[in-house]
């Protein structure tokens, strides 16, 4: 959670200098989400990620270098610098794209899923996060019924943070997120997506029983963003929610009730190594040469795609 929460922060000040270029969606007071669901990850399962995507690929295992000099669109990038903030992906670590489309990535976990079994590794899970807002995108909805009807080894994770964009979850959403996903046969719970261990602890009993042949799972992960949707939400003076409101949210920050938990040598050990890591990442990323535009028709079609049976 250090290492999301002080990736993000430096990235912020980056999207404000204008060093990454379109702005970011930041993740931070969500870490615990990420972490939690990722604690029993396998590098062979896959994920699919949302347009706030940077928590999930680091705690899924990419390399920080390489993850920030992709938002600097660095060529040294996860992608060359032809992804950023919202389409970071490392197929060689099960990360399947950050997406910038809203519930884009449930159904694409969904034939990750379907390829894994008809392959014979029927002990891959793939999870989906998506967002409170995703869950009136028929895609989504689409997404459920399948990996129910076959089964499949999918945890939905929907990160509740009470608003999709800037629209408050009770005025875009009927109904009860747990019970909508149970209407589809999915194994379905809330937890409280502030705490770390929570999560940890509702995923593990989730992945396992994926593992097991119980079918899709969904967890409902009641969290809160501390910052603004976006980057340039700010510089446009947007605001929508309450001071106390957030305050109150604050005052539950993930890190600092996991911080309470730890020694507090252990703690200040775990600071100091991130802080290393981040300067690292800082320094890879800032001397990376920057993508080359002669080059961006590049990689648009994969080209080495094996030939599918029968073909």
């Amino acid at each position: 959670m250090r290492l999301i929460r002080e990736f993000e922060e430096h990235c912020l000040e980056m999207a404000v200098a204008g060093t990454i270029v379109g702005g970011i969606h930041p993740y931070i007071g969500q870490e615990a989400v990420a972490v939690g669901v990722s604690a029993h990850l396998r590098e062979d399962d896959v994920i699919t990620s949302t347009h706030r995507g940077h928590g999930h690929v680091l705690a899924k295992g990419a390399d920080p270098k390489r993850t920030l000099a992709e938002l600097y669109g660095a060529s040294t990038g996860l992608n060359r610098g032809r992804g950023g903030s919202m389409h970071a992906a490392d197929v060689g670590l099960g990360v399947y794209g950050a997406n910038g489309i809203v519930g884009a990535g449930a159904p694409i976990a969904v034939g990750a899923a379907w390829a894994a079994r008809r392959q014979g590794r029927d002990q891959q899970v793939a999870v989906a996060y998506f967002g409170d807002g995703a869950l009136s995108q028929g895609v989504v909805l689409e997404a459920f019924n399948l990996a129910a009807l076959w089964s499949l080894p999918v945890l939905f994770v929907c990160e509740n943070n009470g608003y999709a964009i800037s629209l408050p979850v009770d005025r875009g959403l009927a109904g009860d997120p747990v019970r909508r996903a149970a209407g589809f046969g999915l194994t379905a719970e809330a937890v409280d997506g502030m705490d770390v261990e929570a999560v940890t602890e509702a995923a593990g009993r989730a992945v396992a029983a994926c593992r097991a042949g119980g079918g899709p799972h969904f967890l409902e992960c009641v969290t809160y963003r501390f910052r603004g949707h976006h980057t340039v939400e700010h510089l446009m003076g947007i605001n929508y929610r309450d001071e106390a409101e957030v305050a109150s949210w604050t005052e539950r920050d993930p890190l600092a009730r996991q911080r309470a938990r730890l020694a507090p040598a252990v703690a200040d050990e775990v600071d100091a190594e991130i802080a290393a890591l981040i300067a690292e990442a800082v320094a890879f990323a800032g001397s990376s040469p920057g993508s080359d535009p002669r080059d961006a028709l590049d990689y648009l079609y994969a080209g080495t795609a094996p030939t599918r049976p029968g073909a």
